[in-house]
């Protein structure tokens, strides 16, 4: 058992009779009445998304859930197939536990939660940032904007296309924020 001053974000608890995760949570103290925590939860089976208040100091159940390290390495009929970092064991999950299943590339680093009592996989959590190479853009010239974030499309290796400065060019690699799926910076070499 824990309580409203435990939620941390990521944590796992038992809320309806279903598994969530802690996306986002605020504790509010209005200047009338008892203090409150707004979240945002993420069902781990279904993937929706709810917010709830809690009254502050209720008591939530925490969810038996472990994470454990896998490293990605090809998508088949099957669905997605990683591997166990430690003991090499290999599991195959659906498409639909990934956020975004363009942004895994072969040999990336990613955490599955596990429901520890039934040792069924949960959720595919991606690491912050990815490095990935753009196989193609069109040239940016000087010139062509009057603001100086003026973006361009980028097709990158995996097929996932996102927006990019105009100054990137095919061929560099590049850091992409996997929470938004958006540029974050230029990788030096």
């Amino acid at each position: 058992m824990a309580t409203t001053a435990d939620f941390k974000n990521g944590l796992c608890i038992v809320y309806n009779g279903d598994l969530y995760s802690i996306i986002e949570f605020q504790h509010v103290k209005p200047g009338k009445g008892g203090a409150f925590v707004r979240t945002k939860l993420k069902n781990l089976k279904t993937g929706k998304i709810i917010e709830n208040t809690f009254n502050s100091g209720v008591k939530i159940d925490l969810a038996n859930v472990e994470r454990r390290a896998y490293q990605f390495l090809y998508k088949d009929d099957m669905g997605l197939n990683f591997m166990h970092s430690e003991t090499f064991d290999q599991i195959s999950v659906a498409e639909t536990m990934v956020d975004e299943p363009l942004i895994l590339k072969e040999g990336i680093q990613v955490y599955i939660a596990f429901d520890a009592d039934t040792e069924t996989p949960l959720q595919c959590e991606l690491p912050p940032f990815v490095e990935m190479e753009i196989v193609y853009t069109e040239p940016g010239l000087k010139g062509d904007t009057a603001s100086s974030t003026a973006l361009k499309p980028a097709k990158l290796e995996t097929g996932l296309e996102i927006k990019v400065p105009l100054f990137i060019t095919a061929g560099e690699i590049i850091k992409v924020d996997t929470r938004n799926l958006s540029y974050s910076e230029r990788v030096r070499k």
